[in-house]
């Protein structure tokens, strides 16, 4: 049983970065997910990819690992390429690309 440790990551669907303070431990999948015949839903006979713990620190949830004896991956998290402009670029005199509409 392995578990993994991590950060997650901002959504793509908002500009927000609710939820990306945490660390996140879960445990990889046992088996595989198949298909209903019927329906088409994904299922699994794996109860522990339903547990999903969340800690405040990397520290905590490290050592909430170590004290249950879980074998565990620590992943850190990727800091964000930011690039700071101002609306104001789009109209400056030494641009690469003349704006035109």
């Amino acid at each position: 049983m392995l578990a993994r440790i991590y950060r997650p990551a901002k959504t793509a669907m908002q500009s927000g970065k609710a939820k990306t303070k945490d660390w996140v431990l879960e445990f990889e999948p046992e088996s595989a997910r198949w298909s209903d015949p019927l329906m088409g839903w994904t299922q699994s006979s794996d109860m522990k990819g339903q547990v999903r713990l969340t800690f405040e620190t990397r520290e905590e949830a490290v050592a909430y690992a170590q004290h249950n004896g879980l074998a565990f991956q620590l992943f850190e998290p990727k800091t964000p390429k930011r690039i700071i402009k101002a609306y104001a670029d789009n109209f400056a005199a030494g641009r690469r690309q003349p704006w035109t509409h």
